[in-house]
């Protein structure tokens, strides 16, 4: 009998990964291609669908293909379009799904965006398996979000809903790439840690190896590394991006009332650093219904394989409905 798999692509700016993925989450194989941008989409669909059978082929006496779960920026899972992704440069609306059609004709094609697919990830593969109600926050360049709610993705009337990281927490705050200030992904990411690093170089006097690297050169492993030799303002800008990321959480909480809220992405892996902060403004800031009900826990899926898992997965959720 063959193995029933899904494939899961992940479209990034520079790379996209392909996976062959069975129901357990077992990766079966797995390919590259490079994601050719600023060009006609069907010279890029011709370069994916060529890699796509390229990995499926020495395994495909054994598997019988589902579906194929695509996660991508800017994309809208009801209409299978991708919408305005400006670094992709294959135009404003791009009717992917009905595009990937033309080559295939499995039962589920979707298309979903990276930090949607990873929270169907984790749930039917990693830690918040058996969960019903759970949000995913990924902890990157950008804060992405998805949202579980009686075992369904959120999704909004529309496609977009749950872009948490660009809920405003400062209405006078950092200017973000949306156009807004003070939105979340600001304070809470990667790149937010670093823009509070120099904000606290200028402003303070605490001693750092940080005030050595030049403004605009930091990253969020250097001030991972200076926190773990106990630098003082490495160690400040940690708690002030707990602080804001908790009390976040706290409000996140209100409206969907999880049993979990996990972290993933780069920033999640500084550990205690980050998780020690997040979890006490959490529950200082979390209303009494809530209090010390919700668990705050680190993603239980491979990093390097979250992307094309949580790809998969959506295959996977969308037979079952």
């Amino acid at each position: 009998m063959k193995k029933e798999v899904a494939i899961g692509i992940d479209i990034g700016g520079t790379n996209t990964v392909i996976g062959v993925v069975d129901r357990e989450g077992n990766l079966l194989a797995e390919g590259h291609t490079p994601t050719l941008t600023n060009t006609d989409i069907k010279n890029y669909l011709e370069v994916l669908t060529a890699k796509i059978n390229e990995t499926v082929f020495e395994i495909k006496e054994e598997i019988e293909v589902k579906g194929i779960g695509v996660g991508a920026p800017s994309s809208n899972y009801y209409t299978g379009e991708i919408v305005g992704a400006s670094n992709l440069g294959w135009g404003d609306v791009v009717p992917f799904v009905q595009l990937l059609r033309e080559y295939y004709d499995y039962p589920a094609i979707i298309l979903t965006n990276d930090a949607n697919s990873a929270a169907v990830g984790e749930l039917m593969y990693g830690g918040a398996k058996g969960m019903k109600n759970m949000i995913m926050l990924t902890l990157g360049t950008g804060v992405g979000s998805g949202i579980i709610v009686n075992g369904e993705l959120v999704l909004g009337h529309d496609g977009f809903a749950g872009e948490l990281g660009h809920v405003i927490m400062d209405t006078n705050g950092r200017e973000c790439g949306c156009g807004r200030k003070g939105c979340l992904e600001t304070y809470a990411s990667a790149t937010g840690i670093c823009r509070t690093v120099s904000e606290l170089i200028a402003t303070s006097k605490i001693p750092s190896e940080l005030r050595k690297v030049p403004s605009g050169n930091f990253t969020s492993k250097m001030i991972f590394d200076a926190a773990e030799k106990g630098d003082k303002l490495a160690l400040e800008a940690f708690e002030i991006t707990g602080k804001m990321l908790g009390e976040a959480i706290a409000n996140f909480v209100a409206f969907s009332s999880p049993e979990a809220v996990f972290l993933f992405g780069g920033l999640a892996l500084a550990g205690d650093y980050i998780f020690k902060p997040t979890k006490k403004y959490m529950e200082e800031n979390m209303c009494f219904l809530y209090s010390n009900k919700v668990k705050l826990l680190p993603s239980k899926l491979d990093g390097a394989k979250i992307a094309v898992l949580g790809a998969s997965a959506v295959v996977w959720k969308e037979l079952e409905n």
